[in-house]
C-alpha cells in the first residue's frame, strides 16, 4: 500500500506570489518582450541575454524564444565558442578515458570555451546593431553587455535523464549519441562546474529566471521574487524534491511503499536530499516552478551551512540523504570510500564519503555484514576483488 505521509513533491511559498510568474511560452515571451520594448526607449540599443544552463532543450527554447519575442536581432553565443574537436582536447585530461566513474573536477573557467577571436567579433557585432537584440545560448553573458538578463536554467536530475534519452549535447559539442553515462561524467566533472561558476557569478543580477523542465510548458519568475524566496528558505525548514533510480540490487519497498511507476523493475535509490542533483519547487500559486537546489547554497552558503562548514568546504553541501531499498532484491554493492588525501588527489573533491545507516523496515531473513569473517585470508581477498574489476568472475562476499 502506497503510504499517504510522503510528499513526493514538496513546495516552498514563493515571495511575491503569482503575478510574479508567467505560464506558457506566449505569456512568457511578451512579458520579456514588453520589459525590452520599455528599456529602449530614446536608446540605439537594448541587449537581452538569455544565459542558458546545459542540458536545455534548445530546438524548444530558442525557437519559441526567437517566434515569440520578436526582437530586431537574434545572435547566438555558440558562434563565439572553440570548435567541438578543441573542446574535447580541452575536457579530456579531466575525463579519466572511457573508465564511466572515474575523473577529476575541472578548474577550467567558462572563458575556457570561447575563441577570443570569435567572442571578440560577436561583441563587436552586437554593438553595430540598433533596437532589441537578443544573445542566447550558455556563455552569453560573456559576450556582451546585457541591459536585460534572462537566465535558462536546468535542475540536473532532469539533464540526466536527457542524456539517458540521448536528447542533448554536453558544453559545446554534438554528442547526444555518446552513451548516458559518459555524458553525465562529463557534466559531473566539466560542464556543471563551468556552467555553476558562472551562476555563482552573474544570480544577484538576473532580471528573469526561466524554468523550460517541463517540455512545451514554460514559466517565467522575476529574479527578484527568486532571491526573495531563497532567502527565506535560507531561514526555515524545507525539502527538495526527492528523485528515485533503479540499481542493480534495488529492491519493492520504496515503490509500493511510495506509490511509484509500477513498471519500473526496482527503486533501489530514492534521493531525498542530495543538493548537487534535486530540485527545489517553488509555489506561485497554483503553478510549481522548479529551479535546481544549488541556487539556495550559491545564494545564501553561510545562512544554509553555517559558518564553519563554509569556512571549510566554500559553497558546498556536504551531506547527502537518501533511501537504499534491497527488499526483495539483492544485496547492497561493496564500497570502498577514499581518504580525504586520495579524494582530492584523485578526484579534485574537498571531501571523502562517510556513511552512518538507519534501518527502516526488514525481511525475517535481513543480515548485515559487520567486517571480515574470521580466519579470512586478506591477499586472496585483494586478488578475488581485483578479479572482479576485471571482469573476470563474480565477488563471492559470502565467502
Amino acid at each position: 500500500m502506497a503510504s499517504t505521509r510522503y510528499d513526493k513533491f514538496p513546495t516552498i511559498p514563493a515571495a511575491g506570489g503569482a503575478d510574479e510568474c508567467r505560464r506558457g511560452w506566449a505569456a512568457a515571451c511578451n512579458q520579456l518582450r514588453e520589459h525590452a520594448r520599455s528599456l529602449l526607449g530614446s536608446r540605439q540599443r537594448v541587449v537581452v541575454a538569455i544565459e542558458c544552463y546545459t542540458g536545455l532543450h534548445d530546438e524548444e527554447v530558442e525557437g519559441e524564444l526567437r517566434r515569440g519575442l520578436r526582437a530586431d536581432h537574434f545572435l547566438r553565443a555558440m558562434e563565439a565558442f572553440k570548435p567541438a574537436e578543441q573542446i574535447d582536447r580541452l575536457v579530456a585530461p579531466y575525463l579519466g578515458g572511457d573508465d564511466p566513474l572515474f575523473g577529476f573536477y575541472a578548474p577550467l573557467e567558462p572563458e575556457s570555451f570561447l575563441d577570443p577571436d570569435r567572442r571578440a567579433q560577436l561583441r563587436n557585432a552586437i554593438s553595430q546593431l540598433n533596437g532589441v537584440v537578443v544573445v542566447y545560448g550558455t556563455g552569453t553573458l560573456l559576450c556582451c553587455e546585457p541591459d536585460l538578463i534572462v537566465y535558462a536554467d536546468m535542475p540536473r536530475w532532469e539533464g540526466q535523464l536527457r542524456q539517458r534519452r540521448n536528447e542533448v549535447s554536453n558544453l559545446g559539442v554534438e554528442n547526444r549519441a555518446l552513451p548516458g553515462s559518459l555524458q553525465y561524467k562529463r557534466s559531473f566533472f566539466v560542464d556543471w562546474r563551468v556552467c555553476d561558476r558562472l551562476k555563482r557569478a552573474t544570480l544577484d543580477r538576473w532580471d528573469y529566471l526561466l524554468d523550460t523542465t517541463v517540455p512545451q510548458d514554460p514559466k517565467l519568475i522575476t529574479g527578484r521574487s527568486l532571491r526573495a524566496t531563497l532567502d527565506d528558505a535560507a531561514r526555515r525548514p524545507f525539502r527538495v524534491v526527492p528523485f528515485f533510480d533503479p540499481a542493480p540490487w534495488g529492491g519493492q519497498w520504496l515503490k509500493q511503499r511510495f506509490g511509484l511507476d509500477p513498471s519500473a523493475p526496482n527503486y533501489g535509490w530514492g534521493f531525498d536530499c542530495v543538493p548537487e542533483e534535486n530540485s527545489l519547487l517553488l509555489a506561485f500559486g497554483p503553478t510549481r516552478v522548479e529551479i535546481p537546489s544549488l541556487n539556495l547554497v550559491f545564494h545564501r552558503p553561510r545562512e544554509l551551512l553555517g559558518e564553519a562548514i563554509y569556512a571549510a568546504l566554500g559553497a558546498e553541501f556536504p551531506i547527502r540523504f537518501d533511501f537504499l531499498d534491497t527488499m526483495q532484491g539483492g544485496n547492497l554493492s561493496l564500497q570502498v570510500h577514499p581518504t580525504v588525501d586520495y579524494a582530492r588527489r584523485q578526484f579534485g573533491l574537498g571531501y571523502t564519503q562517510d556513511e552512518s545507516y538507519y534501518i527502516l523496515d526488514a525481511g525475517r531473513d535481513a543480515s548485515v555484514f559487520l567486517g571480515l569473517r574470521a580466519g579470512v585470508d586478506r591477499q586472496a581477498m585483494i586478488e578475488s576483488l581485483e578479479e572482479a574489476q576485471s571482469g573476470r568472475r563474480a565477488f563471492d562476499a559470502e565467502r
